[in-house]
């Protein structure tokens, strides 16, 4: 076990959001943002902005990593942009008022239907339908979720009906 690997979570933590160089065996050695770290496996994830708004995901494994030097803290616009890269794409379009507005027009359009819902959660984010399905935001037939198949597409198709009649 190398020293990297005998850190703790908490040691790791504080990588997180900036930009590194790992030395690695055989003189590898890698640069980019920290986006996580394995506590299991030590192993940190990299990503790296290409040009085109792409993005490079690299992965150093635990065993592998000699060194980690922190290059550049990351400012609030680096972390949002790193918290956004694995997210869905539909949700990165929509302001958290954008996100309410289409929340609470699916919710009428599905009660003037006389399908059964309620909002549930903290924040009542995710609206429950008749107790068997949730949809999360950005509200797409996508983000049903549902033990019950026939529910499930039953619903995902009025939802996608729904959204092709508001375009």
């Amino acid at each position: 076990m190398n020293e990297w690997q005998r850190k703790s979570p908490l040691d790791w933590e504080t990588y997180v959001n900036k930009m590194v160089k790992v030395a690695a065996i055989e003189k590898h050695e890698y640069e980019g943002w920290v986006l996580t770290i394995d506590p299991v496996s030590a192993s940190i994830v990299l990503a790296t902005f290409l040009e085109n708004e792409k993005v490079s995901i690299s992965v150093v494994l635990g065993h592998a990593i000699q060194e980690v030097e922190i290059l550049k803290e990351g400012d609030d616009e680096m972390k949002q942009r790193l918290s956004c890269i694995f997210a869905p794409e539909e949700s990165k379009a929509y302001s958290p008022e954008e996100e309410e507005k289409r929340k609470n027009a699916l919710k009428t359009w599905l009660e003037t239907n006389h399908i059964p819902v309620t909002e549930q959660g903290e924040s009542g984010r995710t609206l429950c339908v008749a107790g068997v399905l949730t949809i999360d935001p950005p509200y797409g037939p996508e983000e049903c979720s549902s033990s019950n198949e026939i529910i499930l597409s039953r619903v995902q198709g009025l939802i996608q009906g729904y959204l092709e009649k508001q375009q």
